[in-house]
């Protein structure tokens, strides 16, 4: 009897040994052993833009691998706010964080080497990004050049994975269809002269540049930044100016700017938009048709969006989660600052960056067009720079380059 008894004691005390496992943290045996947190920027999940979407791929993701999901939102629009949501979710037992904006790159730098049991994910985080918040930490100033800088003397990135985009691709999109479709004077209003945003808006020129140069026609261009990532009365007077001067279309590219540019383009016949990051038609047209609008009259203003640049958000985030928690893939992931773009000459939906919905016209810019214009893009045969450090290079545009309205 006590043999028996002992033999029954040994085989609790393996079984407990068994689920109680050891090893490395990193391994897991299923899916529940993550929970997945999702942080805001600066806006809300309902944005229409980068948390919403984001949020949005979090969940679906979730629901179909039995992943528990969460979002936190800050109450302060900086790094000290992100960090608390940060510690908020770990405390809370998540340990995956996925943060979408560029703006996190201090809240990497606060977080990652306190908790190297988390995963953090990091979208349209880029080197400079990091070292922006990693150098002055240390040394009190930063060139703002992240080339003579070497990320890893200032960042561990042995918890961390990043993905940037290469936004001069879709801008470059955006400024050949917008001038294939019969426009000459455009926009471009971007939010604050950060890389991301400057890729969007030299790429914007190019596209423009190769599409009048294939027409045989000179197209002019107004450049500016509105130095934050919003409207406001001042950011709208320069739009009455430049659509009441003639522009007849502006690509309004970075967070909320979008609004100013809507109230303009509202006071004249014909002004139109092209969106950024998402598929804005929705969210455009909502804003322009007034807050209590019907869904007919949200509808009829969708015709002002001529197209969006788009980044592939939702893609990015589903794929790195599935590949990380499902597929145990992390190592594949860590320390990389992944740049994405096109992975498909054929299919454009299929791509990190494409257009969203357009008005499309025949005889003009086709959806033919557009796939042609892709493959080009993805053969090499057309070449798109993504230098920031110049201005580019073009023939057939006059850029009038105006600077920052604010700061």
């Amino acid at each position: 009897m006590k043999k028996s008894i002992a033999l029954l004691l040994a085989l609790v005390m393996a079984l407990a040994l068994v689920a109680c496992g050891g090893g490395d943290k990193d391994k897991t045996d299923g899916n529940g052993d993550y929970k997945v947190a999702m942080i805001t920027d600066y806006g809300d999940i309902t944005d229409q833009s980068f948390n919403q979407t984001t949020w949005e791929a979090v969940q679906q993701f979730g629901k179909d691998n039995g992943v528990e999901t969460k979002y936190y939102k800050p109450t302060s629009n900086d790094t000290a706010g992100r960090v608390a949501q940060v510690e908020l979710a770990i405390a809370d037992g998540y340990n995956v964080i996925v943060m979408p904006g560029y703006a996190f790159g201090g809240t990497l730098v606060e977080c990652a080497a306190q908790y190297p049991d988390v995963k953090f994910i990091a979208l349209d985080v880029g080197k400079g990004d990091i070292l922006e918040a990693a150098v002055p930490a240390k040394e009190e100033t930063y060139s703002y050049n992240p080339d003579e800088y070497k990320l890893e003397d200032y960042m561990d990135m042995s918890n961390v994975y990043c993905a940037i985009y290469q936004e001069e691709l879709c801008g470059y999109m955006a400024g050949y269809a917008a001038v294939k479709l019969g426009y000459t004077k455009l926009g471009f209003l971007g939010g604050m002269a950060v890389p991301a945003v400057m890729r969007y808006g030299y790429g914007y020129v190019q596209g423009a540049d190769a599409a009048a140069g294939e027409l045989g026609i000179k197209v002019d261009m107004s450049y500016i930044y509105g130095g934050q990532f919003s409207g406001d009365a001042d950011i709208t007077a320069v739009m009455d100016t430049w659509y009441q001067g003639g522009v007849e279309v502006v690509f309004a590219c970075g967070g909320g700017i979008y609004t100013s540019a809507i109230d303009s383009a509202k006071n004249v016949n014909g002004a139109k938009v092209i969106g950024v990051d998402v598929d804005q038609v929705g969210v455009l047209a909502a804003y322009a048709a007034g807050k209590d609008a019907t869904q007919a009259q949200i509808d009829e203003y969708k015709t002002m969006v001529v197209t969006s640049a788009m980044k592939g958000l939702r893609p990015t985030t589903i794929n790195t989660l599935v590949d990380v928690i499902v597929n145990d893939n992390w190592e594949k992931y860590v320390g990389r600052i992944d740049t994405l773009g096109l992975v498909s000459g054929d299919d454009p939906d299929a791509n990190y960056v494409q257009l969203g919905t357009t008005q499309y016209v025949d005889g003009k810019f086709t959806e033919a067009d557009y796939k042609a214009l892709v493959k080009g893009m993805f053969d090499g045969t057309i070449k798109v720079s993504n230098d920031i450090s110049a201005e580019p290079a073009v023939t057939n545009v006059n850029v009038s380059y105006q600077g920052n309205i604010k700061g």
